[in-house]
């Protein structure tokens, strides 16, 4: 890739939550089994030097910087055309942006002020794995570099001088309180944890800080898992827990309170049957599903089965949110500050662009 870059080099297209509905971000969400190949026709558009794709529950949103003759317009097309998406559904539900307000857009996402739940902690870690990722795959360059580096120092300072993340909002904590809710105590809950992601630890997390000793994950197989740099083996080891083997979670879901899914297997891993054959063996006990996937792993009629509570990400999230207007002071204060931030940014390396390109025309015509 051409590491070269204009003052008006850096595009943004994306589908979040604000936009989009949890049906709607399963369509446009993209498997993890066609990344490498949507990074490959990503980075052959004519004129787009630099990419990144940031790929989450509640967003799906690609970055790049380009050199003069690149049209936004074709990372809707590519996308549109790669996953097989109506162009007016794409252009629908998604937003564009440029320049500075790329910068001001990240600086919310990786403060978590732009999150479904507001203040979360996940995202930051999230984007922090696109970012390694694009940067192993050598697609992310100069532009790129500065603007996530940036990103990561915003989130920092936000949540060290901000009460946006008072109480440490993040998809753990919430768990843990509707499991109290459910069960009392969550020390008494157990927990099944199918996946090994980001979401998937901060739930163990959280159950572990709260005394619970019964603490068990799986996944499709015990190999790396590119999201969480971590096997499902050496989660249940660094909490205490157990790992179970995929092919045997299906039989054993009756042993277990509260049943997390968070993988980006793209499929239903638990059906109304199976739930049905679960609630057979456990009489008169509740239990708790929580389905953290996109597209989503658990089979929505599954709620209708007699004590089963069955949530989505838009479900935890509305929970999450119910203290909102308390902090809405602060997120509003973040919100400015970053602001002013991006637009410094912005300046800075529009500045830095211009004189590099100043350099090498005064470079090449010397030679």
């Amino acid at each position: 890739m051409n590491n070269s870059v204009t003052s008006s080099s850096l595009h943004l297209l994306g589908s979040s939550h604000h936009i989009a509905d949890l049906a709607v971000r399963e369509k446009i969400s993209l498997p993890q089994g066609k990344i490498d190949d949507f990074y490959k026709g990503l980075s052959t558009l004519p004129g787009l030097d630099e990419c990144l794709l940031l790929n989450t529950c509640n967003r799906t949103e690609i970055y790049g910087a380009s050199s003069n003759g690149f049209s936004p317009d074709m990372l809707r097309e590519y996308f549109s055309e790669f996953h097989k998406l109506d162009p007016e559904f794409l252009r629908k539900y998604s937003y564009q942006h440029s320049g500075e307000k790329v910068v001001r857009h990240l600086f919310e996402v990786t403060s978590g002020i732009d999150s479904q739940m507001v203040g979360e902690t996940e995202i930051l870690g999230q984007v922090k794995k696109a970012y390694e990722d694009a940067c192993e795959r050598k697609v992310s360059g100069k532009m790129l570099n500065r603007l996530f580096q940036k990103g990561f120092q915003a989130a920092k300072w936000a949540r060290t001088n901000t009460g946006i993340s008072k109480g440490q909002i993040n998809l753990g904590n919430v768990l843990c309180e509707l499991a109290r809710r459910i069960f009392g105590k969550v020390s008494n809950s157990r927990l099944l944890v199918i996946g090994a992601g980001e979401v998937a630890e901060s739930a163990m997390e959280a159950f572990k800080s709260r005394g619970s000793q019964a603490i068990t994950v799986t996944g499709r197989t015990f190999d790396w898992c590119p999201l969480s740099r971590r096997k499902p083996d050496e989660l249940a080891e660094k909490y205490g827990g157990f790992a179970l083997a995929f092919s045997k979670f299906q039989e054993s879901l009756h042993h277990f309170d509260v049943i997390l899914t968070s993988t980006a297997s793209g499929r239903s891993l638990i059906s109304v049957d199976a739930i049905n054959q679960a609630m057979k063996n456990r009489p008169a006990k509740p239990l708790f599903l929580i389905d953290a996937s996109v597209p989503r792993n658990i089979d929505e009629a599954v709620a209708k089965t007699d004590n089963v509570f069955l949530y989505n990400m838009d479900d935890v999230s509305a929970i999450a949110n119910e203290n909102l207007k308390s902090r809405m002071a602060e997120v509003d204060r973040c919100r400015s500050v970053l602001g002013k931030k991006a637009v410094r940014i912005w300046e800075q390396m529009t500045h830095h662009a211009l004189a590099n390109s100043s350099a090498n025309q005064s470079t090449a015509s010397s030679s």
